[in-house]
Order: C-alpha cells, then structure tokens, then sequence
C-alpha cells in the first residue's frame, strides 16, 4: 500500500513536529500504543486519572499532540485520550483506511476495546469528527456524549470556491513554496496567522501526499440508533464545511441533537488563542458534563 509520506525526510519532519507540539502540553502525558485490524495505533493520555474518560479525534494531516495543545483546557476535567487518527498522523500506522464505508468507525472502535474504554465522551475535530460520526453509525452504544467541531463527512462546501481559492492556492505552494504562497493558501484555512501553525502547515503539505478522498457524507439512517447527546458547532467562513449547512444537517441526522453553534468570523481552523482554547473547552465540557 502507497505510504501516506512523501519518503523517510518528510516523515521524520512530522516526528520532529509531534514533538514540538508534545512539549508546549501544559501537563504529563503517558504515551501508548494499541493494536487495531488496520494497524498498531498512537494515544496520548493526560489529565486527572479519576476525571471522565474523553476521547479527542484531531482534524487531517495533524496528530494528537496538537489536539491535546489546541484543547488544553479539558485537561482540567477530564482523562483525555487523545488518539492519533489512523493515516492521517504520522504516529500511527503508515496506511489509510477507506473513507466510504465504516472502516474508520471499527477501527476506532478497536481503540476504544483496546483502551479498556466502554463508553467515553467523544470530541471530533474537522476529520476526527467524520470518524466520530462512523463509530456512531457502526458503534452507537459505545459514545456517551458526542462533540463535533467543524465536522466532515457532514456536508461539502461550495466546488468552485473550493478549487479557487484552496485548491489552486495550495498546488501553486506545492509547487514552488514560499512564504507568500503559504499565505496565499492558509488565509483562506486559518482563522488567524500564527507562526509556529503556519510552519508547521507548511511541512505538512509539503510531507503527507495530499492527494486523499473526501469523506462520504453521513446519511439520516446510519444515525437512527444513535441516541447519545450531541453537540455540533460549526464556523461560518468555513469553506470546506459551510458552519450554517453544517448546523441545518446536523438536525437532520441526529436524532439527539442537543445543542448547536455557530461561530462568527471563523474560518476552517479556529483562533489558536488563549481566548479561543478556553472559551471553546469550556463551551465543550459544560456541554459533556451536564446531566
């Protein structure tokens, strides 16, 4: 099978990220390693051991270690596990399971087993949250509260803005990469323009083979036995999954959808503030911690 990398530099680049990331997390992380039928999968676990079990999903091309950054405020309340999405980190297994079927939803359903985990609070983020969404057409018994933020696998954005100011953008910096070109892409991903992100984004298109399938998009009788509350918040600049479609489809296909937002003037990737990272684990933990 095709690797996910483009050769050992690019991957070893993802490994060097992983580990800046690791470093900025504001508390211990315990570092494991499960085995799945799609391959040998990476956890990072933080937070109070005796905190409720949360399992955190990052969006493609990232790994856990950013999630655990971008969401470290939930590292108060809860024991995290965030897990590194299978063909989309560079600390899980070097293969890409299909995006058509459950394939996703079984294999995070063999974390979970693996993990001891029956059922935890789920928190997915852009990719992570089309896997959430197949574990809970495959597995629905196995999510106690379920968060989305910019889902996929919801609904798609709009095709020619999409090819002209993301696709376009981004093969013209694969092909000669500079700093404006990068900028040309990111301004219309990032909310804002953070330096250690936009480094880090830059590499990342630059080592993962980009070239990947969209995910299918969930359908009404897929969720009709899932009965877990739900939280979806979507933002409304988002190009890839337009915050207000996203919204009208979530009440379409879950039937426990408890409560929605969404956020103005945002992009795909939220503010990666200090502001931003706390009012959203905040916003997220009294959704996952009310009765």
């Amino acid at each position: 099978m095709k690797s996910v990398f483009k050769g050992e530099q690019a991957k070893a680049s993802m490994l060097h990220w992983f580990e800046r990331f690791r470093e900025r997390i504001p508390v211990p992380t315990e570092s494991r390693a499960v085995s799945t039928r799609f391959g040998d999968t990476h956890v990072l676990v933080a937070g109070p051991e005796n905190g409720p079990s949360l399992v955190v999903l990052h969006g493609a091309l990232a790994n856990s270690a950013i999630a655990l950054v971008e969401m470290a405020p939930l590292l108060k309340h809860f024991r995290v596990y965030s897990v590194d999405v299978i063909g989309q980190s560079v600390k899980s297994a070097d293969t890409r399971p299909s995006v058509s079927n459950n394939d996703y939803g079984l294999w995070l359903r063999d974390v979970l087993d693996a993990l001891s985990l029956k059922k935890p609070h789920v928190v997915g983020i852009s990719w992570g949250g089309f896997v959430a969404i197949r574990l809970a057409a495959c597995a629905p018994e196995r999510i106690n509260r379920l968060a989305l933020l910019v889902p996929a696998g919801m609904v798609n954005g709009p095709a020619w803005a999409g090819i002209t100011r993301m696709a376009i953008p981004m093969m013209l910096y694969l092909r000669s990469p500079s700093e404006r070109r990068l900028k040309a892409f990111l301004k219309n991903l990032l909310t804002n323009w953070d330096d250690n992100w936009s480094q880090y984004m830059g590499d990342a298109l630059r080592a993962y083979d980009t070239r990947m399938t969209m995910p299918a998009l969930a359908r009404p009788h897929e969720l009709k036995n899932f009965s877990a509350p739900t939280l979806v918040i979507g933002a409304d600049r988002d190009l890839s999954f337009p915050g207000e479609k996203v919204l009208a489809r979530a009440a379409e296909l879950f039937p426990s959808l408890t409560d929605k937002e969404l956020i103005r003037d945002c992009n795909h990737c939220p503010p990666t503030t200090e502001e931003f990272r706390g009012w959203v684990s905040n916003r997220i933990s009294q959704f996952l911690l009310a009765n």
